[in-house]
């Protein structure tokens, strides 16, 4: 048990392959990209999913053990670095091939480890570890997700006022555009409540939807000053395509699953079974057990080392990799995932 933290260091694959990208040429710029949504679907088609949880006296023991959180911790500079050597390498001449690799490959930094560690510490209590999440999600210009995540999302999770969860029958690309914007727009809402709540105000620094713009703008013009308009165009590009990985993830967790409305006109409790859920080691070992998305919804606090498997939980037929890949694919999508709702409701 002393050493079972090792197993996320798994995780560390990815950046590791980016970091390849950035200094390579030809296939290996994509490999980031061949790893997760090639390699790993395949061998989640023939592992099982293992919905084993741990004993009371294990959970106690990684809650408190602090080498889960310096893992997180981590990511922080590997995104940083990871961040400074694309851009410096897209100023190299290269193929517009290799470009689209790299371009990939920093878009799946962005969504899977910056956006994924920023979530997951953006959960936690202390000022730090909500500093660290902050800091993440600047890297790909998504600091509202901070607001609108922890305050919108998860208090209207499964019903038809959550931007972030998939309706029945609604396909990926339509639902991009519908939480991008909506979600957006929540997160100003969000803030201007809080403000009034505290007597505080709109347009000052107090609202950290304006603090957040400002930051992403500093962001955005040093990299401007450091490396030109065109590898700028790029880091937006990366930036946008870390957001889609994320929405891509939203989607997935929570398509079709709605909440029912009780005699009060209120909304059920959120229970394990208004969210996907995934047990395939694989994807749960690379994304922290994102993918134990039923129980991080039962309790939202629960660190992800000792998230829960719920037998109530719908369970998604493979792991993330392979659901995202689907969901591109619409038709496909309906054809396996509508029965499951209605199995579910």
């Amino acid at each position: 048990m002393k050493f079972k933290f090792l197993k996320y260091f798994l995780a560390f694959t990815v950046p590791f392959l980016a970091y390849l990208s950035f200094n390579g040429h030809g296939v290996i710029t994509y490999a980031p990209m061949i790893q997760a949504f090639f390699i790993i679907p395949l061998f989640e088609l023939f592992f099982k999913s293992n919905d084993k949880n741990l004993s009371e006296a294990e959970e106690e023991m990684a809650k408190n053990d602090r080498n889960y959180d310096y893992i997180l911790y981590l990511t922080v500079p590997i995104v940083y670095f990871l961040l400074w050597e694309f851009l410096g390498s897209m100023s190299e001449t290269m193929s517009i091939y290799d470009k689209i690799g790299r371009i990939l490959s920093m878009g799946l930094i962005c969504g899977a480890i910056g956006i994924n560690i920023g979530h997951e510490l953006g959960h936690r209590n202390n000022k730090f570890e909500q500093f660290l999440s902050k800091t993440l999600l600047l890297s790909s210009l998504n600091m509202h997700f901070f607001i609108e995540h922890n305050r919108g999302h998860h208090k209207r999770v499964s019903t038809k006022e959550d931007p972030a969860s998939a309706r029945y029958g609604e396909n990926i690309f339509s639902f991009w555009i519908r939480s991008i914007l909506t979600g957006y727009i929540s997160a100003w809402r969000l803030e201007e409540i809080k403000l009034k709540r505290f007597n505080k105000s709109f347009f000052s620094l107090n609202n950290e939807m304006i603090l957040f713009q400002l930051i992403q703008l500093i962001l955005i013009f040093s990299i401007y000053y450091l490396f030109g308009i065109n590898i700028l165009m790029y880091f937006i590009i990366s930036a946008l395509i870390g957001i889609l990985v994320l929405e891509t993830v939203n989607y997935i967790e929570h398509y079709g699953l709605q909440r029912k409305i009780k005699g009060d006109g209120k909304y059920e409790r959120i229970q394990p079974y208004h969210s996907w859920n995934s047990n395939h080691p694989l994807g749960r070992l690379m994304l922290f057990e994102l993918s134990r998305h039923s129980d991080h919804h039962y309790n939202s606090f629960r660190k992800y080392q000792i998230l829960r498997n719920h037998d109530k939980s719908p369970e998604m037929p493979t792991g993330y990799p392979g659901m995202m890949i689907l969901a591109l694919i619409p038709p496909l999508w309906f054809l396996v995932m509508n029965k499951r709702v209605k199995q579910n409701i």
